[in-house]
C-alpha cells in the first residue's frame, strides 16, 4: 500500500513537471497568436445595450442541473459578488474603448465631409447663375423665353437630385464598418473632381472674360445638373443594383452548437458581406443559449473526475535498498494500475448508456413541465373570458384594461412557466416584465393560449427578444484577405462575438448551361387495336 502511494505520487510530480514545460510552451504560442490576432482584428460596432437581470434567475451561465422541486422548499441568500480583472482584461477593455471612440469620430467626420460635399454640389449651379448678375450686371444680355425655360428646368432637376440623394445616401447607418466603402469613396472623389473641373472652366472662360451671353451661362449650369443626375444614376448601379444578382452561396456556422444557415449573396466586399450575414443572423438563427452547452461540459467533467491515470511506463522512484520485497511491491502496483486503466476503458465504453438515459429523463421532465404549463395557461385564458363576460355587464368606468388583466392572471401560471423555463434553460431569455407585456398583447388582440405559448415552447431568433438580451455590442471581423476585396470562391472569414463566433465559407454559384430538346408531338400518339374475341 505504501509502495502504491509512493508510486502514484511520483507519477503525479513527474507528469506535473513535464506538463508545466508543455504548458509554458503552449502559453507562449497562445500569447504570440493572440498578439497576431489583435493586430489583424477588424471590429464592427453595433450599438445595443447590455443585458439586465432576468426572470427570477440568480444563476450564472454555467448553471448545473437542478432538481424538479428547486425553488419550492429552498431559501436562497444572495449577496454582493466580487469580480477580479486581470491585466489582460484591462488591456482588452482599454483597446475596445479606444476603438469605439475612433469609430465614433470617424463616423462623424465622414458625415461632415458628406454634408460639405453635398452643399458644394447643390450650391454650384446656383452660383453659376447668380455671379454674373453680381459682378457685371450691366454687360449681360437680356434673357429670352428659352433662357427662362431653362431656369424652370434647373429648378426641377435640382429638386429631383435633392430627393434622389436624400433617398440613396441620407439613410440611418446600420453599422460601422472597419474600412471605407470603396465605391462610395470613388463616387465622392468623382463628384469632387467633376465640380472642380466645372469651376475651373467657369473661372477661365466666363469670370475672366466676363461673358455677356447669359443664355450660354444658363445652359452651362444646366449641363452641370444633367451630369450630376447621370452620376447619381451611376451610384444607384454600383451601390444597389450590382449586388442584387446572387453570385455566391455562403455557409454560416455557429461555433458553439453548430447551427448552420446558407445565404445567396451578390458582388459584395468581405466587410459588406459580413454586415449582411450579421443582419440575417439576428432574424434567422435561433437565439444562442449557452446554458444548453453547460450540460455536456458538466457530464464530461463528471466523467473525467472518476478516472485515475497512472504513469505505467514511467520509471520507479529510487528505493533505498533493492530486494525481493520492493520488486514484488512494484509488480503489484504495476498490475493495479493496468487494472484501473482497463476499468476506466470499460466505463468509457458504457458511457453512452448514461447519456441515453440522461437525455430520456430530461425529455420526460420537459414533457411533464410542458403539459403543466399548457394546462395552467388554458385555465388562465378561460378565466379571462369569464372576466370579459362579466365586465360587459358592468358600467364603462369599471372595465379592466389588458395590462391589469395580465397582472391579475399571471400569478396562476407563473410557477408552471418558471419551472418550464428552468427545465429548458430559457430563464435568462425572458424577464417577468416581458412575459407580462406579451400576455397583455395577447389579451388585447384576442389571441389563443397556443399563440401565447409559442414564444416559450419554441425558441425564436434573437430579434424576437428584447434589446437587453442582445449582448453582442461588438463583432470582430477576422479575415486573411483584405476586407475591402470582393468575395471569391473559397473565401473564409470569421465573425467573433462575446460568447461565440460565426464561421463563414463562400462558394461560387456554378454556371448553368441549359439546352433545349425538341420532342415530336406525333411520337406520343398510339393506336389501340381491339380484337373481336376479347370481352369488353
Amino acid at each position: 500500500m505504501d509502495t502504491e502511494s509512493t508510486y502514484s505520487g511520483y507519477s503525479y510530480y513527474s507528469g506535473r513537471s513535464r506538463g508545466s514545460h508543455r504548458h509554458g510552451e503552449r502559453s507562449r504560442d497562445r500569447h504570440k497568436s493572440r498578439s497576431k490576432d489583435s493586430r489583424s482584428e477588424k471590429s464592427v460596432t453595433i450599438n445595443t445595450p447590455p443585458a439586465e437581470p432576468l426572470l427570477g434567475d440568480s444563476a450564472v451561465r454555467g448553471e448545473q442541473v437542478q432538481d424538479d422541486n428547486w425553488g419550492e422548499t429552498t431559501t436562497a441568500v444572495t449577496g454582493t459578488s466580487e469580480h477580479s480583472l486581470s491585466q489582460e482584461d484591462i488591456v482588452r477593455i482599454t483597446k475596445d474603448l479606444e476603438d469605439s471612440v475612433g469609430l465614433d469620430c470617424r463616423r462623424y467626420f465622414t458625415r461632415t465631409l458628406a454634408i460639405i460635399l453635398g452643399l458644394l454640389v447643390f450650391l454650384t449651379p446656383l452660383a453659376f447663375l447668380v455671379l454674373p448678375h453680381i459682378l457685371w450686371p450691366d454687360k449681360l444680355q437680356s434673357c429670352g423665353t428659352a433662357c427662362e425655360g431653362l431656369f424652370i428646368s434647373v429648378a426641377f432637376k435640382l429638386l429631383i437630385l435633392l430627393l434622389a440623394v436624400w433617398a440613396l445616401f441620407f439613410r440611418p447607418a446600420r453599422a460601422g464598418l472597419p474600412r471605407v466603402y470603396v465605391f462610395r469613396a470613388l463616387l465622392a472623389v468623382l463628384v469632387l473632381l467633376f465640380v472642380i473641373s466645372y469651376w475651373l472652366f467657369y473661372g477661365v472662360r466666363i469670370l475672366d472674360s466676363q461673358d455677356e451671353n447669359y443664355q450660354g451661362i444658363v445652359q452651362y449650369a444646366v449641363s452641370l445638373v444633367d451630369a450630376l443626375l447621370f452620376i447619381h444614376y451611376l451610384a444607384i448601379v454600383l451601390l444597389e443594383l450590382r449586388q442584387l444578382q446572387p453570385c455566391y452561396s455562403v455557409c454560416v456556422t455557429r461555433s458553439t452548437d453548430g447551427e448552420t444557415r446558407h445565404y445567396n449573396l451578390g458582388q459584395l466586399s468581405i466587410q459588406r458581406a459580413a454586415l449582411a450575414i450579421i443582419e440575417h443572423y439576428y432574424c434567422d438563427f435561433p437565439v444562442h443559449n449557452p446554458a444548453l452547452l453547460s450540460a455536456s461540459k458538466s457530464r464530461a467533467a463528471k466523467h473525467l473526475a472518476g478516472l485515475k491515470v497512472y504513469n505505467v511506463d514511467g520509471e520507479f522512484p529510487a528505493a533505498p535498498a533493492e530486494g525481493p520485497g520492493n520488486n514484488a511491491a512494484a509488480g503489484i502496483a504495476h498490475s493495479q494500475s493496468r487494472a484501473m486503466i482497463a476499468a476506466a476503458a470499460r466505463r468509457r465504453d458504457t458511457s453512452h448508456n448514461e447519456l441515453y438515459y440522461e437525455e430520456a429523463e430530461h425529455e420526460r421532465r420537459v414533457r411533464k413541465r410542458r403539459a403543466r404549463l399548457v394546462v395552467a395557461v388554458e385555465e388562465a385564458f378561460t378565466h379571462i373570458k369569464r372576466m370579459q363576460e362579466e365586465e360587459q355587464k358592468k358600467a364603462p368606468g369599471d372595465v379592466m384594461d389588458p395590462r391589469e388583466a395580465a397582472q391579475a392572471i399571471f400569478p396562476s401560471m407563473a410557477r408552471a412557466l418558471q419551472k418550464y423555463l428552468r427545465t429548458t434553460k430559457q430563464q435568462h431569455c425572458h424577464s417577468m416584465e416581458s412575459i407580462q407585456q406579451h400576455l397583455a398583447f395577447c389579451i388585447t388582440n384576442n389571441m389563443t393560449p397556443k399563440a401565447f405559448l409559442e414564444s416559450y415552447l419554441t425558441p425564436g431568433p434573437t430579434v424576437q427578444y428584447s434589446r437587453d438580451f442582445w449582448r453582442a455590442r461588438q463583432w470582430t471581423l477576422i479575415s486573411e484577405a483584405s476586407v475591402t476585396s470582393g468575395l471569391k470562391d473559397g473565401t473564409i472569414f470569421l465573425l467573433k462575438c462575446v460568447d461565440f463566433s460565426l464561421v463563414v465559407t463562400s462558394k461560387k454559384i456554378p454556371y448553368i448551361q441549359m439546352s433545349e430538346e425538341y420532342i415530336d408531338p406525333k411520337s406520343h400518339k398510339f393506336v389501340l387495336r381491339l380484337q373481336s374475341e376479347t370481352s369488353v
